[in-house]
């Protein structure tokens, strides 16, 4: 039987991606513009059509068991080809082949959004009687997930700070073992929504020393830099996790999250996936694929623009502090020598402390006209908002204080627009304080 047009009767397969040119191996930002997808595969198209279908023609009843014996698990290495879309599609399958590419990754999964590829995470690692050993603070929907709904569940969690010392980390990890089975060390650098920086090598030494190098997992939710200006596998991590919403889609459009990292800790996560069905739907993966060609424009302006506007802040009579990652770069403290270290940039998110209280972070917020009072990060557009009043609200008011999450915090994640046209507006909201 002939099937695509192909006269022998065998299905095309794609042609083999080109990574290299001779000895020159080519860049991420190039390998967006075409990895992974085969044009001959879709009538010449030169764009992935979107895949709108629930399930997949198999091409024989015995391809249809091999699929099946890869999506259960009763042969190693997944699903042998498209099955159903709750397990794999064309649009997912591309967008998970860039994804891997940024950090150089073995294999990446993308989620229907950040939280459900946390709680696939967590799900697939975690069992009653473990512990979990987390870094702080985190964000506050991974927070509530981890201590309040698995811990229905039997599952307990002991935490360090961001920026804790290598011996501080193991001791918190050695009490956790004395706990139970440790299933997962989970950290988020920089934090949510101090800017906080965790040491992964440190963390990497401290899991290596007390469990060995087969030891729980080192998962990181790299958000925040990832992955342009932070590659944690590099450092350490074997899972690197992504809101997709933020820089990845870029455009505040959609949501998705994904996780990228070892072959053989992707593999139980995607058994866990397709089960419970967290994958991206073909339509947001199709509008990812396109915002990743301008992934690294975009992060790059947005890097630029961050860098003056936080100048402009840092000397202001009306605010306290600037928590922004590029004034590491000449600090003697030891969140500079980890900027140092793991950062190759300071990226366009940071904490601003005003002088004051709620009251003086209000009227900031309210006065602004170019920056958009709203949750969320990495997009196209300046965003600001209250974490203490808004995304960390549910977290106890005392572990907030702890963290560092105080009233006169103001979370802002600067766009593309113009930086003289940013400075103007947060100087006049600052003036209205």
């Amino acid at each position: 039987m002939a099937t695509d047009g192909n006269p022998d009767g065998n299905r095309r397969r794609p042609k083999p991606d080109i990574l290299a040119i001779g000895n020159h191996r080519l860049k991420p930002a190039t390998l967006m513009m075409g990895h992974g997808y085969d044009p001959s595969l879709s009538e010449g198209a030169l764009k992935p059509p979107i895949f709108l279908t629930s399930t997949f023609v198999f091409e024989s009843a015995a391809a249809g068991k091999r699929h099946f014996e890869g999506v259960t698990g009763k042969r190693p290495g997944g699903a042998d080809g498209l099955v159903y879309s709750r397990f794999n599609g064309p649009n997912q399958e591309i967008l998970e082949d860039r994804l891997a590419i940024w950090e150089a990754a073995e294999d990446a999964l993308s989620f229907s959004s950040g939280m459900s590829a946390i709680a696939t995470l967590l799900l697939t690692f975690c069992q009653p009687g473990d512990m979990i050993v987390h870094s702080g603070p985190l964000y506050a929907a991974t927070e509530t997930l981890i201590g309040r709904i698995l811990g229905k569940f039997g599952v307990g969690w002991l935490d360090f700070p961001a920026g804790s010392s290598e011996a501080e980390i193991a001791a918190v990890m050695e009490a956790a073992k004395a706990k139970g089975r440790v299933a997962l060390i989970y950290l988020e650098s920089p934090a949510n929504p101090t800017n906080a920086l965790v040491d992964v090598q440190a963390v990497r030494r401290a899991r290596d020393a007390l469990f060995g190098a087969d030891g729980p997992p080192i998962a990181i939710d790299n958000t925040f830099l990832g992955p342009l200006w932070q590659q944690p596998l590099a450092h350490g991590a074997d899972l690197s996790i992504y809101s997709l919403t933020k820089y990845a889609g870029g455009h505040s459009d959609l949501v998705a999250g994904a996780v990228v990292g070892a072959q053989a800790l992707i593999t139980p996560i995607r058994m866990m996936r397709n089960t419970i069905g967290t994958i991206a739907d073909p339509n947001t993966a199709w509008m990812l694929l396109r915002s990743l060609e301008t992934l690294e424009l975009r992060m790059s302006r947005a890097g630029e623009n961050a860098a003056k506007v936080c100048e402009f802040l840092r000397g202001h009579p009306k605010v306290e502090h600037v928590g922004y990652l590029g004034f590491l770069a000449d600090d003697p403290s030891s969140q500079g020598d980890i900027y140092r270290r793991h950062c190759t940039g300071a990226g366009s998110t940071f904490s601003l402390y005003l002088k004051g209280g709620e009251r003086e972070a209000f009227a900031f917020l309210d006065a602004l006209r170019i920056a958009k009072l709203a949750v969320s990060l990495g997009g196209t557009e300046t965003l600001a908002s209250a974490p203490a009043a808004m995304t960390h609200l549910s977290v106890p008011d005392a572990r907030k204080a702890a963290l560092g999450i105080s009233d006169n915090l103001v979370r802002i994640s600067i766009g593309v627009e113009d930086a003289d046209d940013l400075i103007a507006d947060f100087a006049q909201a600052l003036e209205s304080i």
